[in-house]
């Protein structure tokens, strides 16, 4: 296949591009600052036409996953770069598809399960889930980041492209033993004896092993009735505390220091990001992949982090 990742040049763009490379499919990462890779890496800036759009004609597969990290400070500056690193991204690749007479047969679009709302009661899919933005109390910086989350669906489905099947792939996070990656930065702390309750240990973590990620993908490619909406998260979310002493356990340790909540807003400001990143509960379910017949290889947190923790010690080895 011919694949294209334009924003592939992070952790998630990385384990994909990597996969696919080593399956040997034609694998083109679109990058703003283009580094060597063992797969092809052209230039682009996110807004406007160039060179690049030759990539598109007749590929199989456009994977966007484009936009700023949200890990920062949601000051004025960083919430128009994360707005519109992810809408205007999204704008051009419209443009430039619908206007193709060999377009991609799929372009999916990167969305984040973070579009629903504060969820401690019942799970959230994609047919009954209830979107965020408007519930009582919650901080501006949860606001934002639906806010967000909207904008960049809508301007994915705003534009028709008959010739080019649309999944938008609200995923939950993607966890692997990459170095710098979410997965080694919570390691770190259950390594170094921090890795104990954050907040009131309630809140859900929705979450996905990165080869389910991949496996995932490579079903919604073949399965061709889907498209719409899709969740990309493990069938099994769980509170907080549950997910860091599995995790502890994992590692082959019992001691985890909590970290109340005032603790965690200091420690993110001085981190320069933000708390809704541990606090917001995202109890997310992928219950059109499920229905579809996608089985899971990795659906309890128990397997997957002794699968990671392995991993992650066997490459650091």
């Amino acid at each position: 296949m011919k694949i294209v990742l334009p924003g592939g040049s992070g952790q998630v763009g990385h384990i994909l591009a990597r996969h696919f490379h080593a399956q040997g499919h034609a694998v083109t990462v679109l990058n703003r600052t283009p580094q060597p890779t063992p797969w092809k890496s052209i230039q682009w800036d996110g807004r406007t036409p160039g060179p690049w759009t030759t990539e598109l004609e007749n590929a199989d597969v456009l994977i966007n996953l484009a936009g700023r990290s949200v890990n920062c400070r949601y000051n004025q500056a960083n919430r128009r770069a994360i707005i519109d690193s992810r809408v205007d991204s999204t704008k051009i690749l419209n443009q430039v598809v619908a206007a193709m007479k060999y377009p991609p047969r799929l372009w999916m679009n990167a969305s984040t399960a973070t579009i629903y709302r504060h969820a401690l009661d019942r799970p959230m899919d994609e047919l009954t889930g209830e979107l965020g933005g408007n519930e009582p109390g919650a901080p501006d910086t949860w606001n934002f980041s639906i806010d967000v989350a909207k904008r960049w669906e809508a301007a994915f489905f705003e534009t028709a492209t008959p010739a080019t099947r649309k999944i938008a792939l609200r995923s939950a996070v993607t966890l692997s033993p990459d170095r710098g990656g979410i997965f080694d930065v919570l390691l770190g702390l259950v390594r170094v004896g921090l890795g104990g309750t954050q907040g009131n240990g309630n809140q859900f973590v929705s979450w996905i092993h990165d080869a389910d990620f991949i496996r995932s993908i490579e079903f919604l490619i073949a399965h061709e009735d889907l498209d719409g909406v899709v969740n990309l998260a493990s069938p099994n979310p769980l509170p907080n505390r549950d997910f860091l002493r599995v995790l502890r356990q994992a590692w082959g340790t019992g001691i985890g220091l909590p970290s109340y909540e005032w603790m965690i807003e200091v420690g993110a400001f001085f981190r320069r990001t933000e708390s809704e990143l541990v606090l917001k509960s995202r109890q997310v379910v992928p219950t059109r992949l499920l229905r579809a017949g996608f089985l899971f290889e990795y659906a309890d947190w128990d397997v997957a982090a002794k699968n990671l923790v392995t991993r992650w010690r066997k490459a650091s080895a």
